[in-house]
């Protein structure tokens, strides 16, 4: 056992504090989180698109056969229901009573509130959390509290805690279980990197943590109310100095990326060979998620084609003025467009290589994509089916007039098809692959040599020993 590690109190029972990261979209299922309950730490399913099974114990293909966004929205968020639901009875089995069971939701996807009322009527007593970042999820704590379970806000900074605590989370602070700390800089899939903070300029995590608990003792919550590191957790022993810290009070440790490389993993067999062989800078923090945070992905051919596509790319003006000052002659179509003349001759090169074709983007910009990039983007942006609360790509948002209100962005992409897909076997290099910052350690780390790849069981049992 790594020195100074204990078990801590948490749902009234006694666990380690270790928590399984929940990776959304079908990343994080029954088989890991059930498993990692059962060796004694806090597994996480993800209630993100979660998988739904027919009689044969096949995944049901989310289909979406209605014909409108709304109506595509709606059989969505039954999708999402029925499968946090199987996903939750099959892991509560798997974990025979130990260890504990948590859910994850992003507050930005598409009808979150709904999803989180109909899963949690139907599972109580099996779920002891949910966990919920991406955005500010002010609701969470009066969803938990209707339903009698725990939540654990998903924050970057002391600050959105402040905000949160102040805003909603002070009327039931006994349903508060810990704060997780998502590093910005760290973390895989999506990150609360603000506006003030340079996403090129790391920040070491220890003073932002800190900070995490003054706002909080300053708020009356006691030092036993965990905050859990997330992001950049690999081996415990690296992190011995925050293990009974007083500055700090008491820290559990999330780990996302680590449990991607098991035999309960859910994903397939081609994203794990993959995982070994990151090169060391091989996770780019990038903004082309159309939920508009930042994210971390695996760098492949998808990632560098969002790049590439976004470097093709050049500002226009409606009038001519004396900076913009020659007529668009390529891509447009006879559309009257005007830029400078270095951007036109820019323009005139992407079309000579096939990059005929300039779409509009909300910022006064065009991009220059291929014939067959240009269709696929704009069947992608009509089949949308509502997976977002706002989305950059599409321009849908679930609620009022649902539509942003903005042109839709071709420099993202549609993250629910992507996701599905790679996740459920499709090719490794033509869709987004979501890695935390420290995945390069699967191809340095001795416990994976030979190929080896653990059970849930022995990975738990390895970090554990500080490794």
């Amino acid at each position: 056992m790594f020195k100074g590690l204990k078990p801590i109190q948490y749902a009234g029972r006694e666990v380690w504090p270790l928590i399984e990261g929940g990776k959304g979209v079908a990343a994080t299922n029954h088989a890991s989180s059930g498993a990692w309950a059962a060796a004694g730490g806090i597994g996480t399913i993800s209630a993100v698109n979660a998988d739904s099974y027919d009689a044969d114990d096949q995944a049901i293909p989310q289909i979406f056969l209605g014909r409108t966004r709304e109506e595509r929205h709606e059989e969505l968020i039954q999708y999402g229901i029925i499968g946090a639901v199987a996903q939750i009875r099959r892991a509560y089995d798997i974990a025979g009573g130990k260890g504990a069971i948590n859910i994850n939701v992003l507050w930005e996807m598409g009808g979150a509130q709904r999803i989180l009322h109909g899963v949690l009527e139907q599972t109580k007593g099996m779920v002891q959390g949910v966990t919920c970042g991406a955005g500010m999820p002010y609701k969470l704590s009066e969803i938990a509290a209707q339903y009698e379970v725990f939540y654990l806000p998903i924050i970057s900074s002391a600050r959105a805690f402040r905000a949160l605590w102040k805003r909603a989370y002070h009327k039931v602070p006994q349903w508060l279980a810990a704060v997780v700390y998502e590093d910005p800089w760290l973390a895989g899939g999506h990150n609360g990197l603000s506006n003030a903070e340079d996403p090129r300029a790391p920040e070491d995590p220890y003073p932002r943590v800190k900070a995490l608990r003054e706002v909080m003792r300053a708020e009356g919550l006691a030092d036993d109310v965990p905050i859990i590191m997330a992001g950049g957790v690999w081996y415990l022993r690296d992190w011995e100095s925050w293990i009974d810290n007083t500055e700090l009070g008491q820290i559990a440790f999330q780990f996302g990326t680590r449990p991607l490389l098991t035999q309960e993993s859910p994903i397939p067999q081609g994203w794990k060979d993959a995982l070994t062989h990151i090169p060391d800078e091989g996770v780019l923090l990038h903004k082309f998620s159309p939920t508009g945070f930042y994210s971390s992905a695996v760098i492949n051919p998808f990632l560098e084609e969002l790049q590439a596509r976004s470097e093709r790319q050049i500002s226009f003006a409606k009038q001519a003025s004396e900076a913009f000052s020659v007529s668009l002659d390529v891509g447009v179509k006879g559309k009257n467009y005007w830029v400078m003349p270095a951007d036109l001759m820019k323009a005139r090169q992407w079309h000579a290589h096939g990059f005929t074709d300039a779409l509009k983007t909300p910022d006064d910009s065009l991009i220059f994509v291929t014939p067959q990039s240009r269709d696929a983007i704009r069947k992608d942006q009509k089949d949308c089916m509502g997976c977002l609360s706002h989305c950059g790509f599409s321009s849908w948002k679930d609620h009022d007039s649902y539509s942003t209100g903005r042109l839709a962005d071709p420099r993202s992409f549609c993250i629910q098809k992507t996701l599905q897909d790679i996740v459920h076997g499709g090719p490794i290099d033509e869709n987004l692959m979501f890695a935390g910052h420290s995945a390069y350690l699967f191809g340095k780390d001795p416990f994976y040599s030979n190929g080896f790849v653990p059970t849930v069981k022995q990975l738990v049992e390895r970090i554990l020993s500080g490794d």
